[in-house]
């Protein structure tokens, strides 16, 4: 990743801060096909443009409104299966790339990275999408270290928010959590950590890689300043799981049955301690929403509409 990449400025006006995000139709990122019903869209806040999907349901009555946000290494596009599933099932469905992640913003420094900023980020687009779309509130959804955001973005502003959905997420880190990535990307600046992780493969053709070029581009645009602050976080052993409860918010915690990525009995205690439903996702390990999307957006479906039915 060159200098430029690192501290490349917002999209639109560079910098400014806005009182009304604007959201507004962009130019999809990377070379996987964009599902059909799924829109892309840029969103204007006060650190820049970050990039965001849409399905709405097409022809039937809606039923609410839900915000995704990615983990360690995602976009957007990690969403891709699964939001034309659950916009079939009635849900105005929107995801995000955080600042850093893909082509969404990213600001100069790891300190701008730090979890009030991300959090902040979730909060203020959160109510962005309630403005444009009239929600009372929408459900938030992180997976993995989108789920440490998004507890982090409930506990600093629960308001604009009807539940919370931690899917492969845990309630704190562990020390020495990814040390083998941040040796690279610290041994190796100006390298992303797609080829660092797959030297083999690091500068082959476009042409050779298949299914594999969209993790290259992804990797090639996202910033080594956002992936070692996500590190720092992921390594903090701090437990948010009394803070979360404070918010009051109805919540759900889900996991692939197969889930390698965060200690399944950290995430059950975890559900215990908030009073939260409980879900084992079939077929799927760390990434349900692309390993095992139709049953991930049925269990969804059943939250969200049981939360909606006691509100």
């Amino acid at each position: 990743m060159t200098e430029s990449q690192q501290g490349r400025a917002p999209h639109g006006s560079r910098g400014s801060s806005r009182a009304t995000p604007r959201i507004h139709p962009i130019a999809p990122f990377g070379a996987l096909p964009v599902p059909r019903g799924v829109e892309t869209l840029g969103i204007d806040i006060t650190v820049g443009r970050l990039t965001a999907i849409r399905a709405v349901p097409d022809g039937i009555p809606t039923n609410g409104v839900v915000l995704m946000v990615p983990g360690f290494t995602g976009s957007k596009e990690d969403f891709y299966a699964l939001l034309p599933l659950v916009a079939a099932l009635g849900w105005d469905t929107w995801a995000i790339s955080q600042r850093g992640q893909a082509d969404s913003v990213a600001p100069r420094g790891i300190d701008a990275y730090a979890s009030r900023h991300l959090a902040g980020d979730v909060v203020e687009v959160a109510r962005a999408i309630e403005r444009v779309t009239g929600a009372d509130r929408v459900h938030l959804l992180g997976h993995s270290f989108g789920g440490t955001v998004s507890q982090a973005a409930v506990i600093a502003d629960p308001s604009p928010f009807k539940s919370l959905t931690l899917m492969c997420s845990g309630p704190h880190g562990w020390p020495g959590r990814h040390d083998i990535d941040r040796r690279m990307l610290l041994e190796h600046p100006g390298t992303d950590l797609w080829r660092l992780n797959n030297p083999e493969r690091a500068d082959a053709p476009d042409a050779e890689l298949g299914g594999e070029l969209f993790y290259r581009q992804r990797a090639e645009a996202t910033s080594t300043h956002e992936l070692l602050a996500a590190l720092d976080q992921l390594a903090d052993v701090h437990d948010t799981t009394y803070e979360v409860a404070e918010s009051h918010l109805p919540v759900m915690v889900c996991h692939g049955a197969d889930d390698p990525a965060w200690p399944q009995d950290w995430q059950r205690r975890m559900a215990r301690m908030l009073k939260a439903r409980y879900a084992v996702i079939p077929r799927a390990a760390h990434c349900p929403n692309m390993e095992n999307p139709v049953d991930t957006a049925v269990l969804l479906d059943d939250f969200w509409t049981d939360v909606q039915r006691k509100a």
